[in-house]
């Protein structure tokens, strides 16, 4: 199984699949610490986030919020909501 750090690791180096994987291990083996656990939520969500899957980033998040309100997901979610609300009336009105 892969520490956290790795995980890191893996996604400053864009290797997102192989970072949701190791995260997605983390989080079935729930013998884990919380706050590592809440962790690996958070981790997995930047993995979907890089790969492009906005919505399980999302719910990734939720989890890892769950866990440790308090955690770098809140911000995260915080953060993607924020993207997605985005309106800008030039972009619609040509």
């Amino acid at each position: 199984m892969k520490t956290i750090q790795e995980i890191k690791d893996m996604l400053s180096r864009s290797e997102g699949e192989e970072a949701l994987n190791a995260a997605n291990e983390i989080v079935e083996n729930k013998a884990t610490d919380h706050a590592t656990l809440a962790m690996a939520y958070y981790l997995r969500g930047n993995a979907y986030r890089q790969e492009g899957n906005i919505r399980m980033a999302l719910n990734s998040y939720l989890e890892a919020m769950e866990i440790d309100p308090d955690g770098p997901a809140a911000e995260a979610y915080r953060h993607l909501q924020e993207l997605l609300a985005y309106y800008h009336k030039d972009y619609y009105n040509p």
